[in-house]
């Protein structure tokens, strides 16, 4: 394998800081995520980020089709040489930003939900994260690498400062689990943290019952707009038009305590308190 750095330097390129460019350099790491992931023959995967192709190739020897996502338009044919080198011909690249394509359109095309994988960039990770939870539909599942700070945060539970809005979104509708720790060494240029690799695979959510998803997920970002007011408190303030004693009714007939803060509730107390506001 040709190192990201021989690579750049042969197309007169510089990893852009701005877009989180931090590429893979060592082919062990990239096989090792891929032999975790448990990936077939049967598997259409989507990769976010492909940049110069050191996990992109990896994966298309394995699975049968990828999707190849980078929106850096001057990486675009130092990659397709890289596939071309590697004799990889079941792979499609496609020009444009994650978080402005229909990824129901893929599965439409295919008639199967895809896997989703890659190395995001730390600036824009919980949007990427949030936009995959949106579109779940279309998603068995996600393998994605983290900065470790972030990822500490997706795993945490209830109950800890690390447990936030995200994490609640993804404990609600997936189960989490880490695959792998990624020291910052094999990437160039190495970032300042080490990374951590995470599998998450999508559930139903009937088991809570009937209620409006779109509705819950505003009620957790309000809570946790204002984590550090009592969850009555950070209701009222939020600017969902809920006022301070409907805020205390809902959250009494939900059966949680008003002092309570949002890093306490676990994903079903947030949907009985999203039921108990529209009761």
């Amino acid at each position: 394998m040709t190192t990201p750095r021989a690579l750049l330097i042969a197309w007169n390129l510089n990893p852009k800081k701005n877009m989180g460019q931090n590429f893979l350099s060592d082919p062990s790491t990239a096989e090792a995520i891929i032999s975790r992931a448990h990936l077939s023959s049967e598997d259409v995967v989507l990769e976010i980020g492909a940049g110069l192709g050191a996990l992109t190739t990896v994966l298309a020897r394995v699975v049968k089709k990828v999707y190849a996502v980078e929106k850096d338009r001057q990486l675009i044919e130092l990659l397709k040489t890289e596939l071309l080198v590697n004799r990889i011909s079941n792979c499609e690249i496609i020009v444009k930003n994650i978080l402005q394509m229909d990824l129901h359109a893929i599965t439409d095309t295919i008639g199967k939900k895809i896997t989703v994988i890659g190395n995001l960039p730390y600036g824009i990770s919980s949007q990427i994260l949030i936009k995959l939870i949106q579109s779940r539909n279309a998603i068995e599942r996600t393998v994605l690498m983290f900065q470790k700070e972030l990822a500490q945060r997706i795993t945490a539970q209830p109950g800890g400062r690390d447990y936030g809005r995200i994490t609640a979104m993804l404990r609600y509708c997936a189960d989490i689990r880490i695959l792998a720790n990624i020291k910052a060494s094999v990437f160039y240029p190495p970032p300042k943290v080490d990374s951590t690799v995470i599998e998450t695979r999508f559930k139903s959510t009937a088991m809570y019952g009937p209620h409006d998803e779109a509705r819950l997920f505003a009620v957790i970002k309000a809570a946790f707009g204002n984590r550090r007011k009592t969850l009555k408190n950070a209701l009222a303030a939020s600017g969902l038009g809920i006022d301070s004693h409907s805020a205390l009714e809902a959250l009494q007939s939900a059966g949680i305590d008003p002092s309570r803060r949002a890093e306490t509730l676990k994903p079903a107390e947030f949907v009985s308190l999203e039921i108990s506001l529209r009761e």
